[in-house]
């Protein structure tokens, strides 16, 4: 790898504990990893792009095919996209542009922006040691205990054997780092390599605490950082190189949880007083696209629908079936829940309800998955698969199957019951609801009922309600039919990730297809959770609904 620096300008920004430290481009990079906030905005011109502040790295980056390019682009360092942070180690951003490929001059003024988030688990993520693109780190080390000395969970399920510091989509091995990790691919590189401006904001997450032990990164802290970082860029237009009317966020898991909240909730105002708080540009959040890799989320309903789906599966830990009483109560909310939404299904298929959601998936997802896996393997391994796998009737080169064959096929679920909100406060997503010094806390009422910590009321905290709607991108899409959300979906999972739901992403697509968006939803046929097959398609995705041209 090359690096040639170029203008450097020191600016000293921030005042109180901030104040007298120097940053290129106008950053304070000592990090106040205490959470304690500094005492008010800085300077007007804090939140200034500086286009000429730029190292000039060249590396070989593998594409999405894996050759490998030799690529030539302008790195600028971490700087604060907020003026108030409550922690500049996680609320700053880097951007990468590509200025030359395989010694090709490439403009990328009016190429499209990829803002690629290395959320995983709701924790937090960071590009302070960032020195070149893909960098950004998820921290896992951080994990706190939960209730009654029960460690925290790992929520949103983070891809089995991913190393902490690496987040899903974060650098992996092969060529320039492009390599999957668990089926997972690094987006920053691949739109770089690609032509396009990668920004990677880091955000902070549920395990931060300051000096007095006060939790300051659980909800709603992500998707105020991810909002704060596209009012960043755009209010940089003609500045941060790119079209920045063309951003692109993409994310896995809880990363792609708020990637579709972010596409949902543009310019929503709910957030106005947590954005305004922190000191974010005054500027539009809305993004024009949206990717996002099996994405956790609707998480107040996310019980019922993961019993719906895998409630007769043994789970992984104990080989045995979860308690099947409470296990039907939660299908029974959710096929409540699933009426009142009142969703139509993909190509005509009619209302989605959960009598029938078994055969919508099989119908719409899972079979032309198999189909699609099958029919690209040789004949002889088409053979010995279909041997091995003799649920499956393979005719006139398409595969069916029944529901309950195909949960036999995938064997047992990742977690316990209830999935998400767990009685004994022990899931991660009962740490992102965390408050003040209380790290966990539940927030659907059947969870609150069945508390066995002894430790938590016996009602829904007053705020959780607000904090789902902030939390949820199908409060915006139904509830609200945000008109300023993305208008271009791309949603993906594997067919044998248990971390989640089916319906989960199915319901999400179903909503913004509803509503008229440009949806590209589709599954990956026997892979697990955090699973990226076809990065080359997302690419050229990209391309087609931005309408770049190189």
């Amino acid at each position: 790898m090359e690096r040639r620096a170029v203008k450097r300008r020191t600016v000293v920004i921030g005042i109180g504990a901030a104040a007298g430290v120097a940053a290129a481009g106008g950053i304070a990079l000592t990090a106040q990893a205490s959470g304690d906030k500094k005492d008010s905005a800085t300077s007007s011109g804090a939140l200034v792009f500086d286009k000429d502040d730029y190292t000039e790295v060249t590396e070989t980056i593998a594409d999405a095919a894996g050759t490998e390019h030799s690529v030539t682009y302008h790195f600028y360092k971490p700087r604060d996209y907020v003026t108030n942070p409550s922690d500049d180690k996680h609320q700053s951003l880097v951007v990468s542009v590509p200025v030359k490929i395989d010694g090709t001059a490439v403009d990328a003024s009016r190429a499209p922006i990829v803002l690629a988030n290395a959320v995983g688990a709701y924790m937090p993520s960071s590009v302070a040691t960032a020195t070149g693109v893909g960098q950004a780190a998820l921290e896992m080390g951080s994990l706190g205990g939960g209730a009654g000395g029960m460690p925290s969970g790992m929520p949103s399920g983070m891809p089995s054997g991913m190393p902490g510091g690496s987040a899903p989509g974060g650098p992996g091995p092969g060529a320039g780092g492009t390599g999957a990790v668990n089926g997972m691919v690094n987006l920053a590189k691949l739109a770089l390599v690609a032509g396009y401006v990668a920004v990677e904001p880091g955000t902070r997450g549920r395990s931060l605490t300051n000096s007095d032990g006060t939790y300051y990164g659980t909800a709603p802290a992500v998707i105020v950082d991810l909002k704060a970082a596209v009012r960043y860029v755009k209010s940089n237009k003609g500045r941060i190189p790119g079209d920045t009317d063309r951003i692109v966020s993409t994310g896995t898991s809880a990363g792609g949880a708020v990637s579709a909240l972010l596409g949902a909730s543009g310019d929503s105002e709910i957030y106005d007083k947590y954005l305004k708080e922190a000191g974010a540009a005054d500027a539009s959040d809305a993004v024009f696209a949206t990717g996002a890799w099996c994405p956790i989320t609707d998480l107040e309903h996310a019980d019922g629908a993961y019993e719906w789906n895998w409630g007769t599966n043994v789970t992984q830990s104990t080989g045995k079936a979860v308690d099947q009483a409470v296990s039907k109560e939660l299908q029974s909310q959710f096929a409540e829940y699933q009426a009142g939404l009142k969703l139509r299904g993909l190509n005509g298929y009619g209302a989605l309800t959960a009598r029938n959601y078994d055969d919508y998936l099989l119908k719409t997802y899972l079979q032309a998955s198999a189909t699609t896996y099958l029919a690209a393997l040789s004949d002889a391994d088409r053979e010995t698969y279909l041997a091995k796998n003799t649920f499956i009737t393979w005719s006139g080169g398409k595969a069916t199957f029944t529901w309950e064959d195909y949960l036999a096929h995938v064997g047992a679920r990742k977690k316990t019951t209830p999935a998400f909100d767990a009685f004994d406060l022990s899931a991660g997503e009962n740490n992102e609801f965390g408050t003040g010094t209380t790290e966990s806390r539940h927030f659907t009422a059947y969870s609150t009922k069945n508390d066995s910590t002894g430790l938590g009321a016996k009602r829904v905290a007053s705020d959780i309600p607000e904090l789902l709607k902030l939390m949820n991108p199908m409060y915006h899409l139904l509830e609200k039919h945000n008109p300023n959300r993305s208008k271009h979906w791309w949603i993906r999972l594997g067919t044998n990730d248990t971390d989640t739901s089916h319906v989960i992403s199915a319901n999400l697509a179903a909503a913004v297809d509803n509503l008229g968006d440009d949806l590209n939803h589709s599954f990956y046929w026997d892979q697990g959770h955090a699973t990226n097959v076809d990065p080359g398609d997302f690419v050229k995705w990209v391309a087609k609904v931005t309408g770049y041209k190189k």
